[in-house]
């Protein structure tokens, strides 16, 4: 008696499955955290997570201290995956394309001069084409690589671009989906959204290498390409292109010409790197120079609500100066707007409509090899020939309202239009790449950067975009030859007085 059979088991304790269970649940758990935290930690998005800045533009990394780490799982996971599902892009592909060109109205205007410069941009590759190789070799110089195929845009990131650029920039490419739908062609480009041009045509004369741009020079194979802030600068609070234009316009008339201040207004931050904007600070001397150079703090206006930098309430002089920042500056449009005369100080770099401006006739062009006096004979000029000037500053005016989005949208169009004739493969999106829409830009954008996108949404036209005239070679060469001739002849014009000018400082 006592003693246990000697068939009996041995009882393992109650609690030890229960505890297996949870122990097994838990690390099943950790598993799927770590494997989430893992695929989000690949996943880069156009606000900038998990993206590096740009090497040959460093700037500092992007933070989100707002999000906790939950919650940006969620976002990235939601507005990368999980939203273009039913994007109304997703049903417009290149099987419409037909019946959407039939559609639209007939009666298109010849695109403005300037969009001639698309066949002299895209040039370098009228007889090589443009490969596969080339794709992957610019790669290199690449914020992101974008592929529209059937109607969708797909984009593949590669670094982080200063602000929201590379966000408003993807979201214009979508707008021009939605404004014509089904006729946009299939086309794989790469694209920095920095500001200085990289593709030397010294060092790439071998094979020049298409890259997209804001801006390029001569001396470069850059193709521009319209900058974000046609669709909204947030972070300095400048809204989108056609309103913007509207309230520089309006507040331009607050006065008329001839009783704006007689002088040369500037205003804009000097500490970019440029050496133009640290000469004229030096002119900042209304009597001696007739200039008035003011310092932009963006930060200080930030804290302000930038009520000290409404764009529509600095068009009160009857000169407005223009200075290339680190390089190209997106200024150029607005200080044109203002009907003011525009002193365009001689530019190093072009974007994709400053090439349409016709010195004496759209502005006053500007030595930048003596930056104060050019100021100064240009002023004298203008007051002494008033109605010359003001003739002048309001055909630049003009010039502005006649490129309103619908002709911004029209050069987007017919730039990869002709660009995607130069491919000699079918664009395929990579398979690292993500579907973008309008919907998933929304989910990853702030307040302010929601607002700006949804006011700059575009919308089906009923027209077709402007007609494009043929290459003429010949038709450009004139008429960069009369440009640099009229230019001379205003630099000549300043020498005497400028002579005159040194010998009374040597007396």
């Amino acid at each position: 008696m006592g003693t246990l059979s000697r068939n009996s088991t041995a009882r393992s304790p109650s609690y030890l499955f229960p505890s297996v269970i949870a122990l097994a649940s838990l690390s099943l758990t950790a598993l799927i955290i770590y494997k989430v935290d893992d695929f989000v930690s690949q996943t880069k998005t156009v606000a900038g997570h998990n993206l590096d800045p740009t090497p040959w533009h460093p700037f500092p990394p992007k933070t989100f201290p707002e999000e906790t780490r939950q919650s940006r799982a969620y976002k990235i996971i939601q507005c990368s995956y999980l939203t273009c599902g039913h994007s109304s892009i997703r049903s417009t592909g290149t099987s419409t394309s037909k019946r959407v060109s039939s559609e639209l109205s007939r009666d298109s205007l010849h695109c403005p001069e300037f969009f001639r410069w698309i066949h002299r941009d895209l040039e370098p590759w009228a007889r090589t084409r443009i490969s596969r190789t080339h794709i992957a070799e610019s790669k290199n110089y690449a914020a992101f690589r974008a592929v529209i195929s059937s109607g969708r845009l797909y984009v593949d990131l590669y670094y982080a671009c200063v602000q929201s650029r590379a966000m408003f920039t993807i979201w214009g490419l979508l707008q021009l989906l939605k404004r014509y739908p089904g006729m946009v062609p299939d086309v794989d480009l790469m694209f920095d959204c920095m500001d200085k041009p990289s593709v030397n045509r010294t060092e790439h004369a071998d094979m020049p290498l298409p890259l997209f741009r804001y801006c390029t020079t001569q001396e470069h194979f850059d193709i521009p390409f319209p900058d974000w802030s046609f669709w909204g600068w947030p972070e300095i609070n400048i809204r989108p292109w056609d309103d913007e234009f509207r309230d520089i316009k309006n507040g331009s008339q607050t006065k008329s010409w001839l009783k704006k201040g007689p002088l040369a207004y500037w205003k804009g931050n000097p500490d970019v790197g440029s050496p133009i904007r640290t000469e004229l600070l030096q002119c900042n001397d209304s009597r001696l120079w007739k200039a008035q150079i003011m310092r932009q703090d963006w930060l200080e206006e930030g804290k302000m609500g930038f009520q000290q930098s409404k764009l529509s309430n600095q068009c009160n002089h009857r000169y407005k100066i223009y200075a290339e920042g680190f390089a190209w500056s997106v200024s150029l449009k607005y200080i044109i707007s203002c009907g003011s005369l525009p002193l365009i100080i001689t530019p190093q770099y072009e974007d994709f409509f400053s090439r349409g401006l016709i010195p004496l006739k759209n502005y006053w062009p500007v030595s930048s090899t003596d930056i104060c006096q050019s100021i100064k004979f240009a002023v004298e000029w203008g007051n002494t020939n008033p109605h010359k000037a003001m003739g002048i500053g309001k055909a630049g005016q003009a010039l502005m309202e006649n490129m309103n989005m619908d002709r911004v949208y029209d050069y987007m169009f017919h730039l990869i239009s002709e660009y995607s004739k130069l491919q000699d493969f079918k664009p395929v999106p990579p398979p690292s790449a993500l579907e973008m829409c309008d919907e998933s830009l929304l989910c990853l954008a702030d307040s302010k950067q929601k607002q700006f996108l949804r006011e700059s949404a575009a919308f089906p036209s009923s027209a077709s975009p402007c007609t494009l005239q043929p290459a003429d070679s010949n038709l450009m060469e004139n008429l960069i030859q009369q440009k640099r001739k009229t230019i001379k002849d205003v630099n000549d014009m300043q020498k005497p007085k400028q002579k005159n000018s040194s010998n009374n400082a040597n007396k």
